[in-house]
């Protein structure tokens, strides 16, 4: 059993804060976290600006998509069109684990306060840049501070209830993911349309001041232990060692696995983050503390949401894709398509958090929920361009079923297994390991959706004339198919030319099945994902949910 840390209360002038201190009198701290004994009001206004926060991040991230063709053609930034997104995901990635150790520290609320500030202080500037070069420095403050809002915000609900409580909310979170992936797309594309795209990012600073708002009156600060050291040393060798691997796996979508862009920079970064571990062995305060993994029930959840993230981003990318360029939906459209895979995340994910909250069971649900996805991921590697839109959406409902467990249940697992005191470390690398593995996910399926391509396009056309027709056209468009997925058949007009009249029809509709036939396949990568998902989650043992906010956590079997 681990040794319960003493917690205080500062003296301050909010109103929680004098509450906080009055009801601790009555309580030695070293028995509870003083979150604990917040009215119930208070701790209701607290999970709202949390829901803020968690939807200020999902929301910015679904509504850039949409609007992020016209922001490219306005400041002439095609060349650095990806790194409007990398660069967010870099820092919001590297900083995860960071902000959780350091919340450990000194407390939820000011690192809570100083990500959302950061995010809002980005959106504000991204919605004034003039060049792409300024418009991918603000997204990179703005992933500064996304990195804090989702492992503090979650780390905050197991400061405030007990892991029996804990669900009701947790499922609530899942689904800000769900509400955000219907919203935004919509959003963005309505502003954009309508206005301009400057405007998709002056969206968060009302949501985000709000937040701020409760935050600051709602919101106790807990003084963290006395002469603490932070690790400088392993935060700045962990930076050296995931951005480049992170570069790495961006650059698999435009390279050869085989080159110093890919390979080169993920051997580096992985010899790099070799050294980060005998680093963090040695500090005193490690930024990932390493004995987080002896917890068996931590590692083996870490390892399964890692890999049941794969099949998650393979449905939320390629799905849209398929409606865009097989079905000729536009990208609005494209996002209420995909509402089926939404309705069932958030349906599961709320009903998971209930259900756990109830029972004070997970893992029969969590082994459930990842058989769902499974099989979900598996009827999925049947679609074509005629697969019928009833039976397609039932898959997806069914593949969203299986999701929304996977997004809230795990959080209360890892919580409910660690002491008290790794509990924003745990909540941020749990939080770590599922970004990482839609990474990973991204860049695996998108390269096999590259090679498939090369097989599926050139046998559909070859089925559908006859020989030689389509000839002239490989010869001039070469090795690079990804051309011929363009959204609504916005193909170069040369390479149209080269086309014989009679097939033009022909052509498009080769083009249309062979891109199904690609995507279809990608999903049969997720079916093997989520079945080492489901390996990895029959190793979590089945720890009784505590029912206070206790320091200490069950021993290890």
């Amino acid at each position: 059993m681990a040794t319960p840390r003493r917690s205080t209360t500062r003296a301050a002038a909010t109103p929680a804060a004098k509450r906080v201190a009055k009801a601790t009198k009555a309580k030695p701290a070293a028995s509870h976290h003083a979150g604990e004994d917040l009215p119930k009001r208070a701790k209701q206004g607290i999970v709202i600006a949390i829901m803020l926060a968690l939807f200020l991040g999902a929301l910015d991230q679904t509504i850039v998509g949409t609007a992020l063709p016209q922001i490219i053609t306005d400041l002439n930034g095609a060349n650095l069109y990806t790194w409007v997104v990398t660069i967010y995901l870099l820092a919001s990635t590297v900083t995860v684990p960071i902000y959780g150790k350091l919340s450990d520290m000194y407390g939820r609320k000011p690192l809570l306060l100083t990500g959302v500030g950061l995010f809002l202080i980005g959106s504000a500037l991204a919605g004034l840049s003039q060049t792409i070069e300024q418009l991918i420095l603000f997204r990179g403050i703005q992933g500064l501070g996304a990195g804090a809002l989702f492992p503090i915000a979650l780390a905050t609900i197991g400061d405030l209830y007990s892991a029996k409580e804990r669900g009701r909310y947790q499922g609530l979170f899942g689904a800000v993911f769900g509400l955000s992936s219907l919203v935004g797309p919509a959003l963005g594309g309505w502003l954009t349309d309508t206005f301009s795209w400057h405007l998709i990012f002056y969206v968060n600073l009302p949501i985000g001041l709000l937040s701020i708002i409760i935050i600051m009156l709602e919101l106790p600060t807990f003084r963290g232990r006395a002469n603490q050291k932070i690790d400088v040393l392993g935060a700045l060798v962990f930076v050296a060692g995931i951005v480049p691997v992170l570069i790495g796996l961006t650059n698999v979508q435009t390279n050869d696995f085989a080159t110093p862009a890919v390979a080169g920079l993920i051997s580096a970064g992985l010899a790099i983050l070799g050294l980060f571990i005998l680093v963090e062995a040695k500090a005193e305060e490690p930024i990932i503390p390493l004995e987080l993994f002896r917890n068996r029930t931590f590692a083996a959840a870490a390892a399964a949401a890692f890999f049941a993230s794969i099949g998650f981003f393979a449905a939320v990318i390629f799905l849209p894709r398929y409606f865009q360029t097989v079905l000729g939906e536009s990208a609005t459209n494209s996002g209420y398509a995909t509402l089926p895979l939404l309705l069932g995340v958030i349906i599961s994910s709320v009903g998971a958090g209930l259900l756990v909250a109830r029972r004070g069971r997970y893992k029969t649900l969590i082994l459930g929920a990842i058989v769902l996805v499974t099989a979900g991921s598996l009827l999925l590697t049947n679609i074509k361009a005629d697969t019928d839109p009833w039976v397609l959406r039932g898959w997806m409902f069914l593949a969203g079923l299986g999701i929304g467990p996977t997004l809230s249940v795990f959080t209360i697992v890892v919580q409910n297994a660690v002491p008290f005191k790794f509990l924003g470390a745990a909540t941020s690398n749990l939080t770590f390991f599922r970004q990482v593995g839609g990474s990973v996910g991204l860049a695996v399926v998108g390269s096999y959706f590259g090679g498939q391509l090369t097989r599926t396009i050139p046998e559909e056309l070859a089925t559908a004339a006859p020989a030689g027709t389509f000839d002239p056209l490989f010869a001039a468009a070469g090795s690079n198919l990804d051309q011929f997925t363009n959204v609504g058949g916005q193909f170069d007009p040369a390479l149209l030319a080269l086309i014989p009249a009679g097939y033009v029809q022909v052509f498009f509709d080769a083009i249309k099945t062979g891109v199904a036939d690609a995507i279809g396949s990608i999903f049969w990568i997720a079916v093997i994902a989520s079945l080492v998902a489901l390996l990895a989650a029959t190793l979590i043992e089945e720890i009784p949910l505590r029912s206070g906010t206790r320091a200490g956590a069950p021993a290890e079997g």
